[in-house]
């Protein structure tokens, strides 16, 4: 599970896709420590050879999905379904990057839930592997959105929740936008190119987080 997410410093963010040639950044979202679904944020995608950053809606569902209701708004896909038919067209042409500081999981029971922020040990930036259809805004935001791919917690995060976002190295996170990248291979990358529990530290921060409302550094201060 990936359901708020820590992007505080938008302009570094953009700046730390130094393994890129050049990005071309549409991006106008503002720095967040608690960024939620259903927001615009910025996403590193390919058009062509050209790398763009460009705001979309925090969650992705497919043009017949919207027709028929029966999906839901997808914020998180899992890592053992993007090659099916939902996500397969995706999986090929959609690929992006989702860049962020950390995200956060909540223990707890309902009522008393505690959130953590999860971030790297040297508290470098992560690069999140994503599915998202960039294009224009439209009625339906879902449409153009995107979704953050998520496989099975391992080892200590499960002491958290017992899904991760798949968190990629820059030279992994390049091979999965890569075009020529066949869509075969870039599951593999998410597969076995994911960052361990090792790379990752995390402690519990404000309830107040909860809120989405709710803004400011001190939300990913430890407690």
């Amino acid at each position: 599970m990936c359901g708020r997410l820590d992007q505080n410093d938008v302009s570094r963010l953009i700046a730390d896709f130094s393994w890129v040639e050049s990005v071309i950044s549409h991006t106008e979202a503002s720095d967040s420590f608690n960024v939620a679904p259903g927001t615009y944020r910025p996403v590193l995608h390919v058009v062509g050879e050209q790398h763009f950053v460009s705001d979309l809606h925090w969650g992705y569902r497919s043009c017949w999905a919207e027709t028929s209701g029966k999906i839901p708004i997808a914020i998180n896909t899992r890592l053992e379904k993007i090659s099916n038919a939902y996500w397969r067209g995706l999986l090929k042409n959609g690929r992006a990057i989702v860049p962020a500081f950390g995200w956060y999981e909540w223990t707890g029971e309902k009522g008393s839930k505690q959130p953590w922020h999860i971030h790297k040990r040297d508290l470098t930036s992560i690069y999140l592997a994503a599915l998202a259809n960039p294009g224009p805004v439209t009625e339906s935001k879902a449409l153009n959105g995107f979704t953050i791919v998520t496989a099975d917690a391992q080892c200590g995060l499960l002491d958290v929740h017992d899904r991760r976002p798949v968190v990629l190295t820059a030279d992994a996170a390049a091979a999965w936008l890569d075009p020529l990248t066949p869509p075969e291979m870039a599951e593999e990358i998410v597969r076995i190119a994911a960052l361990g529990p090792d790379a990752f530290d995390w402690y519990p921060v404000d309830p107040a987080l909860g809120n989405v409302r709710s803004q400011g550094a001190e939300l990913a201060q430890p407690r």
